[in-house]
């Protein structure tokens, strides 16, 4: 699977804010600004995994109906990476 751009980006966003949260903690600031941070990144990460598991079911879809198969297998192992990824 190819990794768009927009993908990238979101990486080195979570990576940035990963950052952030090591300087406010080296900086010992209040551990609610720390903890909200950490919930931003948890929730970007969460988003960027179903954009990747949604991205990489919608091209084996679209390769399995190319090759005239069904697409039950492709679906059921999407299903399988969401559940795993909670």
């Amino acid at each position: 699977m190819e990794y768009s751009q927009d993908m990238k980006n979101r990486l080195k966003r979570i990576e940035g804010q990963v950052r952030g949260i090591l300087r406010l903690m080296e900086e010992e600031k209040d551990c609610k600004n720390v903890i909200t941070q950490m919930s931003a990144v948890k929730s970007a990460t969460d988003r960027a995994m179903a954009y990747i598991i949604a991205k990489n079911m919608q091209q084996c879809i679209i390769d399995e109906v190319e090759k005239g198969e069904q697409a039950d297998q492709v679906v059921e192992e999407a299903v399988q990476l969401l559940v795993k990824s909670r």
